[in-house]
């Protein structure tokens, strides 16, 4: 019994230390150790969500209202709102913070870029917000735009920077192409991009993706490395919107995000494990998994799958379908694997390809979130991936090389 009450001892000891051990510091932890230096005598205006927070768990709201040396004057939010409650696509209102009773300027309503009214009296703007590492969540392109008008009106602009969950190293997709800019692809950047939320900030400034510069600081942060995922960081995860409510959805969230914007099958919005799955009600489990395990992909595994979504696509409705299973992070193509299931669903099932039955309403926002209308005019065809997959790397070796300019890690 002793035995066993110091194995189970020494096992609990070992996941508390992995948990708390914490060794990196993201940026607001530094700005913290430097005793908010950057910010002191300056009116600071905030753009942040549930995702800004040191080691502690305590908000960067709450931590530079309490600063003694810092002038917290506003708060600015993203999609889903400086407090994270409202739903994806929905609307932000303009309104007073619930704690700290500063003013909460909408990025994500009436319009997405701050205007100069917003930004009287404010002498620099403070980013704190985790990226996931997916061109089209919307946190990037809010913080571009920021940039801009910071730039605009002569105001600093402050990053604190933040691990990209997926790591530095994978970069995927074709670059955004002109006619394809919108707030689901603002930069041309590849779909993943292999950069933290400082360093892309840096390259988009640097490259004049802004039309005009903005004066820049990015608080580094201190430990992480670029082949670090989030599960090799032991910070916390806090949801970056509703539907991350784990680091494996953010991972997850390329792998079946564009194909997504389709309406067309379920990929777990709706059920418990986001973006992690592809499921409808005509689809055979085991006929599926067996197709796609057949094509032997790097890294990964097709798990059949059977469920009732309790909202969104198929909802209440008995689906089959695969749930993906990453064996092998460094060898899986994140991206590929919508492409590959389109495919094989188009094989299996004829009469379903994808483009013959997705709404046509949909098929711009599945070009603007490719960034291009090629991929879809392309993969069309004969619903093949190989027919697109040069495309969708062709800008991927270049961007590796731009982008290594701007690393603030090794």
């Amino acid at each position: 019994m002793r035995k066993i009450k110091l194995i189970l001892t020494i096992a609990l000891a070992s996941l508390i230390g992995t948990a708390s051990a914490q060794n990196i510091k993201t940026g607001i932890e530094v700005l913290k150790s430097q005793n908010f230096k950057i910010l002191e005598g300056k009116r600071v205006g905030l753009i942040t969500n549930p995702t800004g927070f040191d080691n502690n768990l305590k908000s960067t709201i709450d931590i530079l209202h309490d600063a003694a040396n810092v002038k917290l004057v506003a708060l600015f939010g993203p999609e889903h709102g400086v407090r994270g409650d409202e739903h994806a696509g929905d609307k932000v209102e303009s309104m007073n913070d619930v704690k700290t009773g500063l003013p909460v300027f909408s990025l994500y309503g009436k319009t997405r870029k701050a205007t100069p009214e917003m930004l009287k009296g404010i002498d620099v703007l403070v980013y704190d917000i985790q990226d996931i590492g997916s061109r089209s969540f919307t946190y990037i392109s809010t913080m571009g735009l920021a940039m801009e008008a910071a730039a605009e009106n002569n105001i600093e602009f402050v990053v604190l920077d933040r691990p990209n969950p997926l790591g530095g190293e994978k970069v995927e997709g074709n670059l955004v192409e002109d006619g394809f800019i919108s707030f689901v692809s603002q930069f041309k950047i590849p779909y993943v991009y292999g950069l933290t939320c400082g360093e892309l900030a840096i390259l988009i400034n640097e490259e004049n993706l802004l039309g005009k510069k903005c004066k820049l600081n990015v608080v580094k942060m201190e430990g992480w490395k670029r082949d670090m995922t989030f599960d090799k960081t032991g910070l916390q995860w806090v949801p970056s919107s509703p539907h991350i409510p784990q680091p494996i959805s953010a991972v997850c969230y390329p792998v079946s995000g564009i194909l997504g914007e389709l309406g067309y099958i379920s990929i777990g919005v709706g059920y418990t494990i986001p973006f992690q799955m592809f499921a409808a009600e005509w689809i055979e489990a085991e006929k599926l998994s067996e197709k796609l395990n057949g094509y032997a992909l790097p890294g990964v595994i097709f798990r059949p799958m059977y469920l009732k979504p309790f909202y969104a696509v198929g909802v209440g409705k008995n689906l089959q379908g695969v749930q993906v299973h990453i064996m092998d992070y460094k060898k899986v193509a994140l991206s590929d694997i919508q492409f590959y299931v389109m495919q094989a669903l188009a094989e299996l099932y004829p009469d379903k390809a994808v483009f013959a039955n997705a709404s046509e309403g949909r098929f711009r926002m599945f070009d603007q979130v490719s960034g291009s209308d090629q991929i879809r005019l392309r993969f069309a065809k004969r619903h093949k991936f190989e027919d697109i997959k040069d495309y969708w790397y062709k800008d991927v070796d270049s961007f590796r090389k731009l982008s290594k300019k701007y690393y603030l890690y090794k």
